[in-house]
């Protein structure tokens, strides 16, 4: 008698549980339909894609004026001065492509090279290891200089190129030194003229 009682109480208290939790799911089930989810856009408005953000291209840095640079090198120069430290030489303030390799020569340190500046109509003795604006003189061979070029680009990097550069003004200078040592081509005499010239007189053509 007790076992059976024990039993439709459990039954009804299970019953009372399933019962519970029925209410309860269908209570989070209207609460979650009856939320109310913004759209991410008003549906009023006509749909825009959105824009695609286009990474800018790295370009290189262009480098200053050479009035600049020139200004630059006389401040680093007092300030080494003034420390007492070896002044910069002037090719700091030249860009490799300013600079015209004129001779090439034996020292005793070894080869040494003469470039002309261009922008400013000077030229320089140098030798390997001596430092551009844009760069450095790696070696001297018999006729070209090999640079180590340096590229700075917008986006931080800085890449780095071997440069020649051909001994080619030697050949013009030893031109020009040939023909302004040339006499001078005189215009042949006729007998007319000679005679004129021994009388002190102008020759005329006879007519």
């Amino acid at each position: 008698m007790n076992y059976n009682k024990m039993i439709k109480q459990t039954l009804q208290a299970a019953l009372a549980a399933g019962v519970l939790v029925s209410f309860a799911a269908v209570g989070v089930a209207q609460e979650a339909s009856t939320t109310y989810r913004g759209a991410g856009r008003d549906p009023f408005t006509k749909y825009k894609p959105p824009v695609k953000r286009v990474k800018p291209v790295a370009q290189p840095v262009s480098a200053p004026s050479i009035e600049q640079r020139i200004a630059a090198y006389k401040t680093q120069k007092a300030i080494a001065m003034n420390a007492q430290l070896p002044a910069p030489k002037p090719t700091t303030a030249l860009l490799l492509s300013e600079a015209q390799v004129t001779g090439i020569f034996r020292t005793p340190r070894g080869y040494a090279a003469m470039v002309e500046a261009k922008p400013i109509k000077l030229s320089y003795v140098i030798y390997p290891g001596e430092i551009f604006y844009d760069g450095m003189l790696v070696a001297i061979e018999e006729d070209r200089l090999v640079f180590r070029k340096e590229t700075k680009w917008s986006d931080g990097r800085r890449e780095m190129n071997v440069e020649m550069k051909a001994l080619g003004a030697a050949n013009a200078v030893k031109d020009t030194l040939t023909t302004a040592n040339a006499p001078a081509a005189t215009a042949p005499t006729t007998p007319a003229a000679s005679k004129a010239k021994e009388e002190g007189a102008p020759a005329q053509d006879k007519k």
